[in-house]
């Protein structure tokens, strides 16, 4: 059976930006207005807070951060007392790590954060699906996979491309499924989390192509009609032809973006009978025809 996150991530395609090793001493901030990338954070040392999305979450050691679309966010100490003069947005470069705070401090945080890039042209629906800010802790398998990700980046080695972007997929991948699925925001984490709608999300996956109705898809959560519909919107936040069709366009986006087959064929994989059928489908959602939306993303 088909496994929707992984189907997700793999849309993405995740490339590696940069990684780098901060410290933090005495009282320091720092204060970020990104726009969009995803970021992560692993806590080596110490402790720290991070503000962000109208949430405070103190991090401590072995503590794992990802926000899949980070906008303003900041990274601070927990004492927000005196700083002994120095200013908390002070930024010093040291041998090894990037100093914020006091230069001369015993460090009260030592941290590994890092952003990376979606290269999906459908990255805003997929990040939709997922929570706005992913907080685990004490995870040693994510701290190992962030630390190849960051010994593969500074390093200058043969298929080093190719491989950042497989450890990113299998970064992502265990960040989601280690997260707790029962309390996170609407989405496809929710989603799978419910056994019954767990059931007709990986089948819905397995068969994108498939004439689904709500009928079936229900009877593959074992629930009536009604209850599977609106179970599915509670958790998911669309309806489940909703979440469908976006998916289908996710991957006709996708076929358009890196394969130079035709349109009815590309009709035929993503569940329409014809290339017209398709286009229309596709036109309404995206808001140009598909040859077109070809052109276009290809001369980027």
């Amino acid at each position: 059976m088909s496994d929707p996150l992984a189907d997700m991530v793999t849309l993405l395609q995740p490339a590696a930006r940069y990684s780098k090793l901060v410290s933090g001493a005495g009282t320091w901030r720092v204060e970020r207005q990104e726009t969009g990338q995803p970021f992560y954070c692993v806590v080596l040392e110490g402790s720290s807070r991070l503000s962000a999305e109208d949430e405070q979450i103190t991090l401590l050691e072995g503590d794992f951060i990802l926000i899949p679309a980070a906008r303003a966010f900041t990274m601070s100490s927990l004492d927000d007392g005196s700083s002994g003069g120095i200013d908390p947005l002070t930024v010093t470069m040291l041998a090894e790590e990037t100093r914020h705070g006091d230069p001369e401090g015993v460090p009260n945080a030592r941290l590994l954060v890092g952003h990376f890039a979606f290269g999906s042209p459908d990255t805003a629906l997929l990040v939709a699906l997922l929570p706005r800010i992913i907080h685990i802790r004490g995870d040693s398998r994510l701290s190992a996979i962030v630390q190849l990700v960051t010994d593969e980046a500074r390093a200058e080695r043969p298929g080093k491309n190719m491989i950042l972007a497989r450890l990113l997929e299998v970064l992502l991948v265990e960040a989601l499924r280690s997260t707790d699925g029962e309390t996170a925001p609407l989405g496809i984490l929710r989603g799978l989390s419910d056994g019954r709608l767990s059931l007709a999300i990986r089948r819905l996956h397995e068969n994108p192509a498939m004439e689904w109705t709500v009928e079936q898809l229900a009877g593959e959560a074992a629930l009536s009609r009604s209850a599977f519909f609106n179970r599915f919107r509670r958790a998911v936040g669309l309806a489940p032809m909703e979440y469908l069709i976006s998916w289908r366009m996710a991957l006709a986006k996708n076929l358009l973006r890196h394969e130079h087959i035709g349109i009815q064929e590309i009709a035929e994989r993503v569940g329409y009978g014809s290339a017209s059928a398709f286009s229309t489908a596709f036109t309404r959602s995206v808001g140009l025809r598909p040859s077109r939306y070809a052109e276009q993303i290809r001369t980027v």
